[in-house]
């Protein structure tokens, strides 16, 4: 198994993922719980996580950056974050911790990383994330790091709550 360090926070290793990881991603959203704020709105099948392994791989070598492995201090697996292209014009912050992980701040220490590293690398001058209505603690998270209201938008049906963040508007570190 290879290990490949995108980024590190003092808890936290994001780490591009192996070929074989898809089981993984599965049991990540393998829950009600994981994936109610998801588009589906249910658990992933094992054809579903292996279509966005392959998806991450592409982006990753298209873009450089892409939705990460993240792994704790003692190296066990915790979730998935990072940022990719989105609707191919913006891009947009992603997350979904393991439950286990849940109420820890892993989910702030995250996006604020992300956040510090995609706009010093200046992929882009900004980027966005969107987060069903009922969903106030991921708000909560988008809202620590800086990031702003920007007004709904449409995914798969539900209008979501989107947020943006640009490089003049970053002032909060955490």
């Amino acid at each position: 198994m290879s290990e490949r360090v995108i980024l590190k926070t003092p808890r936290l290793r994001f780490v591009m993922w192996d070929e074989g990881d898809a089981m993984l991603v599965q049991q990540l959203h393998s829950t009600m719980a994981t994936t109610r704020y998801l588009p589906g709105n249910a658990p992933w099948s094992r054809e579903k996580a292996e279509e966005r392994l392959r998806g991450w791989f592409e982006e990753q070598a298209r873009d450089g950056t892409t939705k990460y492995k993240l792994l704790a201090e003692d190296g066990s697996f915790v979730g998935r974050a990072g940022i990719s292209r989105f609707r191919s014009e913006e891009f947009e912050l992603g997350y979904s911790l393991c439950e286990a992980a849940w109420g820890k701040g892993l989910a702030t220490e995250a996006a604020s990383a992300l956040a510090a590293w995609f706009l010093e690398r200046r992929f882009a001058s900004g980027f966005i994330a969107f987060t069903h209505p009922e969903n106030l603690a991921s708000q909560r998270v988008l809202a620590k790091i800086g990031m702003r209201e920007r007004g709904p938008i449409l995914i798969d049906g539900v209008l979501d709550t989107a947020f943006e963040l640009t490089a003049d508007m970053r002032t909060v570190k955490i």
